[in-house]
């Protein structure tokens, strides 16, 4: 007998844990459906401090502490914490780092002001991610990206990380939704985001503009198949991505019963 494929989905919300938009319950629902159907799931997403650790039963995960995340010269500590996802029999690691996700808000604070490190911990979320895959040693065949926190990682793996024996056969798929935010990343992003001496400038391209639009353009960009998360999604980037050669393509179907992602997966885990 075969052994299972594996997806890992990686998304900065997920219900029951966060919920900002619509997508956090697909995201859940796909989870659920996908290790129903025989796959081997695993899911990480951020462990901002609007989750409550007691009432969801995060726990810290020992054997996964001691990684530090590069960025800008600066060592950012890696705290790894797991739940199982309730009705569920797969596990939700959760990536925390003191700094970056303690604060009782997610990207504004009381006042709706945007934090002014939200690029920081865009890319700490990023990195520290695959980083957490490498430390697993286990080799995902599938890597569904969802939400606009996510958009560098096609574009890590496709450069930085493709040597990575844990990605080597990984495919990506990235979600655009729908845009949550006006603000933009900053001017720094670019060069905060260059987490390896064989990014250049020119590579990022995509995300220069630092902007809820660039980021799901670069992550669908560097994806090998994209869908629609959201009837709402930017008009341009659903006209850009709707039909992109060499690439599978998902639009967004409100009534959808999600089985058009598990055919999605298994194409894609089939090549």
């Amino acid at each position: 007998m075969s052994a299972k494929k594996r997806i890992l989905f990686i998304a900065n919300e997920m219900s029951p844990y966060l919920e900002l938009t619509e997508f956090s319950e697909v995201v859940n629902k796909l989870a659920i459906k996908a290790n129903d159907s025989g796959y081997e799931v695993r899911c990480i997403m951020p462990r901002f401090g609007t989750i409550n650790e007691r009432r969801h039963r995060l726990h810290e995960v020992v054997r996964l502490s001691g990684i530090n995340v590069s960025i800008d010269n600066e060592d950012f500590p890696l705290q790894i914490k797991v739940a199982s996802l309730p009705n569920a029999r797969l596990q939700v690691y959760f990536l925390d780092n003191e700094d970056l996700f303690k604060r009782k808000s997610v990207f504004t604070d009381d006042d709706e002001k945007w934090h002014d490190d939200n690029a920081l911990r865009t890319i700490f979320f990023c990195k520290g991610a695959l980083e957490t895959v490498k430390k697993f040693g286990w080799p995902p065949d599938l890597i569904h990206c969802s939400g606009w926190m996510t958009g560098l990682i096609p574009f890590y793996l496709k450069t930085v990380y493709k040597k990575e024996p844990v990605f080597a056969h990984s495919k990506v798929i990235f979600t655009i939704g729908q845009n949550t935010f006006d603000e933009n990343l900053g001017s720094d992003f670019i060069k905060k985001a260059q987490i390896h001496a064989s990014i250049k400038e020119k590579d990022l391209e995509l995300f220069r503009d630092a902007t809820n639009t660039a980021l799901f353009r670069g992550g669908a960009t560097f994806a090998d198949a994209i869908t629609f998360g959201s009837a709402e999604a930017d008009k341009k980037l659903q006209e850009e991505f709707s039909k992109v050669r060499g690439k599978k393509t998902l639009p967004f179907h409100a009534e959808s019963d999600l089985t058009d992602y598990l055919q999605l997966y298994s194409d894609l885990a089939s090549k």
